[in-house]
């Protein structure tokens, strides 16, 4: 008999779950991307791929190169690191550093964070590259990113400042902020500081510019940016509970709009989603065909509970079906995967999940055999077209 792909719908018990249509942010940023840390559940996806100038949101990557120096052992949070002219020779938001001075790493990362320090990437991108040069440690740092799969990235110098070529996806950030997030705890805390006094002189420069710290909505990263071409945009996170949203936005027009869309967003992607246990560990999804078994059917589980991130207000049932090759030849064995369960919830990305026969099914005996393939062959005789007149 040949094996054909079967569809099933899954067990009434997944079906009856209902699941709202995704109610899609209508963002008002160029590009955007908003995940769900805690179960990986991508909620909003504009332009997200696509390469765009990320401004000073790309001084996340050589924090994270930083970070893993410090890790490695190779760069200490209390060495002191001297500046260069050429360091001291960027504009924009910078720490007022001074040709020749030295500065303790810790103070250079925080000024990073905080106070988004172009000078301060340039003296640990020197420290730190290859060849001494911002030059050499922008192609470190695109090579490092290529290696942690953003693969929408290119630096052309540590710190964001307008370049050709030095473009980063929203995608990508999202990515890398939750590398930061998760790869390096120990320094995470640092991007809610909300202030950093570096240089006493300079005390109007010490607040974070970041618009959601101190909101009460569980912000606590991570960086914003903004120059002429790229408008204004933030990488985000906030926790709440159990669960942590992270996203990347660009192309504001406003700081006032980039506060506003970014904190809409974080409502949002809390409010309007909830997660809920779609399949219990052990318990029969569906029911597989078996050919020459000892049974005619086996039932199908998965071997641990599944949790999904869901809209809130439920509308429509959750798509869901089984996908095997069928009928299955016995004998099966108890926890042979057979089959995949797809769930499709409306507006999010589709969820796989192997299952498993829920018991053993030996193959019929000699007589049973005999009589089912009687069976499927007049079956097969009687469904022949009959001969033309």
């Amino acid at each position: 008999m040949t094996a054909l792909p079967r569809r099933l719908l899954a067990s009434a018990a997944l079906i009856a779950l209902t699941a709202a249509q995704a109610w899609a942010f209508d963002t008002r940023a160029n590009a955007a991307f908003v995940m769900d840390q805690t179960t990986g559940t991508v909620l909003l996806a504009k332009r997200a791929d696509e390469a765009l100038p990320p401004a000073s949101m790309s001084k996340l990557m050589t924090l994270y190169v930083a970070f893993e120096a410090v890790r490695d052992g190779r760069l200490s949070l209390s060495e002191e690191l001297r500046v260069s002219q050429h360091a001291m020779d960027y504009g924009g938001s910078t720490l007022f550093l001074r040709a020749g001075e030295r500065v303790k790493v810790e103070d250079l990362i925080r000024g990073i964070i905080v106070l988004s320090g172009n000078d301060a990437c340039v003296v640990l991108a020197e420290a730190l590259s290859p060849d001494g040069t911002e030059d050499g440690f922008a192609r470190m740092m695109t090579q490092r990113a290529q290696q942690m799969g953003m693969t929408n990235s290119i630096f052309k110098n540590s710190n964001g400042w307008p370049a050709a070529g030095h473009v980063m996806s929203m995608r990508d950030l999202g990515l890398l902020a939750r590398r930061l997030i998760e790869d390096f705890p120990e320094f995470y805390p640092m991007f809610a500081e909300q202030e950093f006094l570096f240089d006493p002189n300079e005390s109007q420069n010490r607040f974070n510019r970041n618009p959601l710290l101190g909101l009460g909505i569980g912000a606590d990263g991570l960086k914003t940016g903004h120059t002429q071409e790229a408008g204004f945009g933030l990488v985000g996170s906030a926790r709440q509970g159990d669960r942590r949203v992270i996203f990347a936005i660009t192309g504001l027009d406003t700081a006032k709009a980039r506060a506003e869309e970014s904190e809409s967003i974080v409502n949002w992607a809390f409010r309007q989603f909830a997660e809920q246990t779609v399949v219990t560990k052990d318990t029969a999804i569906a029911e597989a065909d078996i050919w020459m078994g000892a049974e005619e059917k086996v039932g199908l589980v998965a071997r641990e509970d599944l949790t999904l991130l869901l809209p809130t207000a439920p509308v429509e049932p959750l798509k869901a079906e089984v996908v095997y090759t069928g009928p299955i030849r016995a004998p099966v064995t108890e926890g042979q995967q057979l089959a995949e369960l797809i769930i499709r919830p409306e507006g999010l990305e589709e969820t796989r999940l192997p299952l498993f026969a829920d018991r053993a099914v030996p193959a019929a005996g000699f007589v049973d055999r005999v009589m089912t393939a009687g069976q499927h062959l007049l079956a097969r005789v009687q469904n022949r077209p009959g001969d033309a007149m």
